[in-house]
């Protein structure tokens, strides 16, 4: 049961205002482009002043990282609520799965969901943001680490396994979402089971011998190639 005290009146209206704006930029972002796009249009969408917007954002990148950073917020309140038998990768896992599962209600009280995942493509489309968005990635993944240092009881400058598994994890993340991008159905649920199937490639990935595997098939289609020029000299010693 929640029994965190409601915000006042002066809060909500703040926070209505807030999330006026984010949508205001996004949906600008999206249209026109991230560089094309002024405060002014922002404020002048909202109804507000460049005064109001400056006293929730200090420029237009923040407007547009807003729901992002609220979703990596989510996610790391994720992984510190795993139980803490699970493996780390396991539970990090679980966590990002966990937190497609119920973040969609989060931002949806902000952005439409389709909005939020188009989002996703202009930060890959465009340099400016990508540099910042990479910038994000570092520290969240150094804070990852961290809390998976605590939850395996290691010292994460002593121990490399945190930031480890932290960097093979965050890869495989990174590639899911340009994967997600680059196709056509950019629902949420479409991006959660690209995750999911890229995640479970991972075990498989660093434990089997590829080599072991390509060469049987390899050895295979060499058998299946002589005793196909065994027939044909057969045929041919028969005529």
């Amino acid at each position: 049961m929640d029994t965190a005290p409601r915000p006042g009146l002066r809060e909500r209206k703040k926070q209505r205002t807030r999330d006026a704006l984010v949508r205001a930029a996004l949906e600008l972002f999206t249209a026109n482009g991230y560089e094309q796009t002024t405060v002014d249009e922002i404020v002048e969408a909202v109804d507000v002043s460049q005064r109001t917007f400056f006293r929730y954002f200090a420029g237009k990148e923040e407007a547009a990282f807003a729901v992002q950073e609220m979703t990596e917020s989510h996610f790391l309140d994720a992984v510190r609520r795993r139980p803490p038998h699970e493996p780390p990768l396991d539970a990090l896992r679980r966590a990002v799965l966990a937190n497609w599962d119920t973040i969609g209600e989060a931002i949806e009280a902000v952005v439409p969901i389709e909005l939020h995942m188009r989002t996703f493509q202009l930060i890959e489309s465009t340099p400016a943001l990508l540099a910042i968005h990479l910038c994000h990635h570092e520290k969240l993944e150094e804070e990852l680490a961290r809390t998976i240092a605590a939850r395996e009881g290691v010292d994460v400058d002593a121990d490399p396994r945190p930031r480890v598994t932290v960097a093979l994890f965050g890869g495989v993340m990174r590639l899911a979402a340009r994967r997600w991008g680059a196709g056509e159905d950019f629902s949420v649920a479409a991006m959660r089971e690209l995750t999911a199937s890229y995640l479970d490639q991972m075990g498989p990935a660093l434990a089997e011998n590829w080599h072991t595997r390509d060469e049987h098939h390899r050895e295979a289609g060499e058998k299946e190639d002589r005793e196909k020029g065994e027939e044909r000299e057969k045929g041919e010693g028969g005529e």
